[in-house]
């Protein structure tokens, strides 16, 4: 049985793709929900953080991937939920983006991004940051345009 957030892998891979294909020269991004994850993106990992994959192995993010910069391989972890972001939503994305030492996490909902975890990320500082100084982004996916119609804080893949 697909899971609520299932039909919404492909549309958000294909928009994060048209997204980085605007601005990156080398990436790959998989759905990695309920599989294994390639021996493509396995590679990038560093041997001293292979242990992540047992961590991963029963719970993964939807989609993963990474953006290749010269000699530097940036990981990108995507959630979708079909359901208004909770504050769960937010440090279930943390453990992933923690886990890859992601330069980019995105917790993508279907819903509006609730004014509550908008404000209270003011206040929480922390909420938000990932390791390196890098921030976790709540995007808005609509359903029916296929688009993204929001982003919060910013979009990490525009200057």
């Amino acid at each position: 049985m697909e899971s609520k957030e299932s039909q919404y892998y492909k549309p958000v891979k294909t928009k994060v793709e048209e997204i980085l294909k605007e601005t990156q020269r080398a990436y790959h991004l998989e759905i990695t929900a309920g599989r294994t994850f390639s021996n493509k993106l396995k590679r990038k990992i560093s041997d001293y953080r292979h242990i992540v994959f047992y961590f991963l192995k029963d719970v993964a993010p939807d989609i993963t991937g990474f953006i290749e910069e010269d000699v530097l391989t940036k990981f990108i972890v995507v959630e979708i939920k079909n359901e208004p972001i909770k504050l769960d939503h937010i440090y279930q994305v943390r453990k992933y983006a923690e886990l890859f030492e992601a330069r980019y996490a995105l917790l993508v909902s279907t819903k509006e991004i609730p004014e509550e975890i908008k404000r209270l990320s003011k206040v929480v500082h922390s909420l938000l940051l990932l390791p390196a100084y890098e921030t976790l982004t709540l995007v808005k996916f609509n359903e029916e345009t296929r688009e993204f119609d929001e982003w919060f804080p910013k979009n990490p893949f525009k200057g």
